[in-house]
């Protein structure tokens, strides 16, 4: 099976859809179009067809682009069961434990609500891919408009377990705030030092710092280490339990 081809659509003030192509069958995904012109013209100018919609939660910034690009190419809209009410145009339903197959490449989905309610990841193993929407971003993770702490750290769990190797596809180009915030929860971090001054190196010639890999994430986004002492007695929780931390933490985030 070959790794899927991605293509990364800027879209908007910081929004990122990816078309994600299938090389062995052309079974083309767009994932959570936020634009249906930007999309449909970047697949042209690819010579793809997109013949899927992957989304990952009901934000207007994530299906915008929904029913115009069905109405253009006929494609099947996937998205998260739990939400299939705030989904346009779904056809399938899928949730967590489920696979779905993008022509011959296989998704397992997991259920990842916290930013809301409803939200699912994609994860292409053979391609070393996770579409994650708003759950995680490179060195930060959604705000929490429909779920709680203790949902977002459980969902933040299961991607964790994931190889580091996984390229994480997040939504949104935040990453040199993100940095700048995560410094103020994780002073001491050296690996967090140096990513961001390559993220400002990076960001002042306007290249992407999206997709970025999970050992990466693992290393230095605050929000996937809650757990870490060092995080904990940064923000004067030490020795508290690790949903607390990422509370503080995402609290503070908000307040930035």
């Amino acid at each position: 099976m070959a790794a899927l081809d991605i293509h990364q659509i800027p879209v908007w003030d910081d929004n990122y859809v990816y078309l994600a192509r299938d090389p062995e069958t052309g079974a083309t995904a767009a994932v959570d179009p936020a634009d249906a012109e930007d999309v449909l013209e970047a697949a042209a100018a690819k010579g793809w067809t997109i013949t899927h919609i992957l989304n990952t939660h009901h934000h207007h910034d994530h299906v915008g682009g929904n029913l115009e690009i069905k109405q253009a190419t006929g494609c099947t809209i996937v998205g998260p069961r739990t939400d299939r009410d705030r989904i346009p145009g779904i056809d399938v339903e899928v949730g967590d434990g489920d696979s779905y197959r993008l022509g011959a490449a296989e998704a397992k989905i997991f259920d990842v609500p916290g930013h809301t309610r409803g939200h699912i990841a994609y994860w292409f193993a053979e391609s070393e891919a996770l579409f994650i929407g708003d759950t995680v971003f490179a060195l930060g993770c959604g705000r929490l408009f429909e779920g709680t702490p203790e949902q977002m750290w459980h969902s933040i769990g299961k991607i964790r377990g994931l190889p580091g190797s996984t390229r994480v596809y997040c939504a949104h180009e935040y990453t040199q705030a993100n940095a700048r915030f995560a410094l103020t929860v994780d002073p001491e971090n050296a690996a967090l030092a140096a990513r961001a001054a390559e993220i400002d190196r990076l960001r002042a010639d306007d290249v992407p710092t999206v997709p970025s890999t999970l050992a990466e994430e693992l290393a230095t986004n605050p929000f996937l280490r809650a757990d870490d002492p060092g995080v904990a007695a940064a923000v004067g929780l030490a020795g508290a339990d690790p949903v607390t931390v990422f509370a503080e933490v995402r609290g503070r985030k908000d307040r930035f």
